[in-house]
């Protein structure tokens, strides 16, 4: 792997910890049936694809990065795809938590447009990838 891509994959594995947090911290909801998650359900569905989402998209993004090297692309070109593969796993789940904060939040706040932003970043940055392989 390139330098590049391995302190990516670095700092794509330090998040680790923080979606296992999430998924510890969405268990204390239920377990201790805290307020404004269980009997919410805008919340509750928003933190959960949040939670999913975070979790798969940083496997996909460790995934990609080492496709990324090996494609027939201009080094600038690999470095935009790296970029925008690896902000997914950032602003979908950012736009799924922060739009409903409060626990008194029954519909999702603009933040909620960080997450076609992010499915845009994913899908720009898997395309300029799939052209590079091919």
């Amino acid at each position: 792997m390139s330098p590049s891509s391995l302190t990516t994959a670095g700092t794509l594995l330090i998040t680790v910890p923080a979606v296992a947090f999430g998924g510890v911290s969405l268990l204390a909801h239920i377990t201790r049936n805290i307020p404004g998650y269980l009997d919410n359900p805008v919340r509750r569905g928003l933190w959960r694809a949040g939670h999913a989402h975070a979790g798969v998209l940083v496997l996909f993004a460790l995934v990609a990065l080492l496709y990324i090297d090996q494609a027939d692309l201009s080094e600038g070109l690999r470095s935009l795809s790296r970029i925008l593969i690896v902000a997914a796993p950032i602003l979908m789940p950012l736009g799924f938590f922060l739009s409903v904060v409060r626990p008194s939040d029954t519909r999702p706040s603009k933040l909620i447009w960080l997450v076609p932003l992010g499915g845009a970043s994913l899908a720009a940055g898997t395309l300029i990838l799939g052209i590079g392989l091919v």
